[in-house]
């Protein structure tokens, strides 16, 4: 699509992602006519954060049949070794209020939690397949599969396939795109949205729309809104995915009255390999992450641990550990691993770029370890192996109990003696994902003003919108979230050009 086409526009989605692809399917099948989206990054760069996901999706599911209706393939799986238990709307409420603190936005997580199996089954009828999570939230012990964390299924693929299956859609459904072009702020006249004013290539131009829907990301992408809304050294993180998401939907919807919500200084942020590139790369995806520290431990620049590696699974503490790396001296860590589990380590552990060393022994490895104090790791591995422990069994599909008693911080779960050479380490830094701040919407994604109505023909989805996390997160809510408030924004952009 070109920029002289854009005229006579009913819904006008800012941004290419997940959400933004929803959201413009959903309007055309609600029945406008025209409908179109505006990407600022360029067309091989296209879909936000979307492109750069690894697939997680988090939905309710009672039994292995409503899995079989996402992903049928699983049919053909050895059923009677695999246990994917359940994921119930009352474990999915209690997952969000534990680790949000219980300031999660209760009519918003209504609707995130009760339309998430639906979101599902609306992105496998645009195309977009599903598959098992075997090696990622299920290990094979004693030979059976068994699932933990409420994470049943990925999207097969990741990012690459989602946003190409959804942009295939986009072309089915006669939704254009017009790229490298950044809505600056809205045209706001008589009562209501009639537009946007843009840079298209760098030009300044007016597209005159009955109905805008903001799905432009957060503001991850921008040093100095992190360093604002964060907090010192934020400007320093690396960002995980898309250079583009600059926070521009948060400022246009702001001018003009808008009410925000959420944490603003709390972001989802994980461990990334400390020698990524300051943004996210196409060509590597997701993999710069480091998500299997509950199966080793953490040490920063003194040599010294500096959390419970072991508290939770990593899809329940990865997107907060990734500031505590942050607060460490030099911004850095060392994940620590030995062979007893390096066979449980994720394909992210084996690309080649990776910031890795070997060793055959602890001390060997010290000398290593880059910026770290040998002295100082030293006596702190030797203080973990001797560390009391219960006799109980390495089990890393449930929390198995295997702790330490006696450190100044202790392990809870997974705490294996490191004591079976070759040793390996891995460098990580910080990656910020997306931020949790955002713009308060209505449960029919209506952005509101600040006296708490809604501003007729604005909506908001993905993660711009706020209220749902606070403090931490958990994996695959983000890519429910996106569809799930993503069709009911379109739907309602629909419903008021049809009005």
């Amino acid at each position: 699509m070109t920029l002289d086409e854009l005229n006579d526009i009913d819904v006008l989605v800012i941004g290419a992602g997940n959400a933004a692809a929803n959201a413009a399917l959903a309007a055309r099948e609600g029945g406008a006519r025209r409908v179109a989206m505006l990407e600022s990054a360029p067309e091989n760069a296209r879909g936000g954060n979307s492109a750069f996901t690894g697939g997680a999706f988090r939905f309710v599911y009672e039994s292995v049949d409503d899995l079989l209706k996402l992903a049928p393939d699983i049919a053909e799986l050895d059923l009677p070794n695999i246990d994917f238990g359940t994921y119930t709307r009352e474990q999915y409420f209690d997952d969000v209020g534990r680790l949000t603190e219980y300031r999660a936005d209760p009519d918003l997580t209504e609707v995130l939690i009760g339309n998430s199996y639906d979101a599902a089954l609306w992105l496998k009828r645009h195309g977009v397949r599903f598959q098992p999570a075997l090696g990622r939230q299920a290990f094979r012990v004693e030979g059976k599969f068994r699932f933990w964390g409420g994470l049943a299924c990925h999207i097969l693929g990741g990012g690459t396939h989602l946003v190409e299956t959804l942009h295939e859609a986009l072309k089915r459904a006669e939704v254009g795109v017009v790229y490298q072009t950044q809505a600056t702020g809205l045209l706001y006249g008589d009562g209501r949205i009639e537009g946007v004013r843009a840079l298209h290539r760098g030009r300044p131009v007016e597209i005159r729309a009955k109905a805008v829907v903001l799905a432009c990301g957060g503001f991850e992408s921008n040093p100095e809104m992190r360093a604002r809304y964060l907090g010192p050294n934020w400007d320093l993180a690396k960002v995980r995915g898309t250079r583009y998401n600059t926070g521009w939907g948060h400022r246009m919807a702001m001018e003009i009255g808008a009410a925000v919500t959420g944490h603003w200084s709390g972001a989802h942020a994980v461990q990334w390999d400390m020698n990524a590139p300051e943004y996210g790369d196409l060509t590597v995806g997701d993999r710069f992450q480091k998500h299997n520290y509950p199966f080793g431990i953490l040490v920063n620049a003194k040599g010294e641990r500096f959390l419970d590696e072991g508290l939770d699974f990593h899809s329940f503490t990865y997107a907060k550990y990734g500031h505590e790396v942050l607060r460490q001296p030099g911004l850095f860590a060392w994940q620590i691993f030995d062979q007893k589990v390096v066979k449980l380590l994720r394909d992210e552990y084996r690309i080649a770029r990776i910031t890795k060393e070997t060793a055959n022994t602890l001390e060997e490895l010290a000398q290593k370890l880059t910026g770290v104090d040998p002295e100082g790791f030293l006596r702190t591995v030797r203080a973990y192996n001797a560390a009391e422990r219960p006799d109980v069994p390495f089990n890393p599909n449930v929390h198995d109990g295997l702790r330490t008693r006696g450190l100044a911080i202790d392990k809870t779960n997974w705490a294996n003696r490191l004591d079976t050479p070759p040793y390996e380490a891995y460098g990580v830094t910080t990656g910020v994902t997306f931020t949790f701040g955002g713009l308060k919407v209505s449960t029919d994604a209506e952005v509101l003003d600040v006296s708490g109505a809604p501003i007729p023909g604005l909506y908001a989805a993905g993660e711009i919108v706020g209220g749902l996390y606070y403090h931490n997160y958990g994996s695959g809510t983000g890519l429910v979230a996106g569809v799930v408030f993503g069709r009911l924004a379109g739907e309602g952009a629909a419903r008021l050009v049809a009005r």
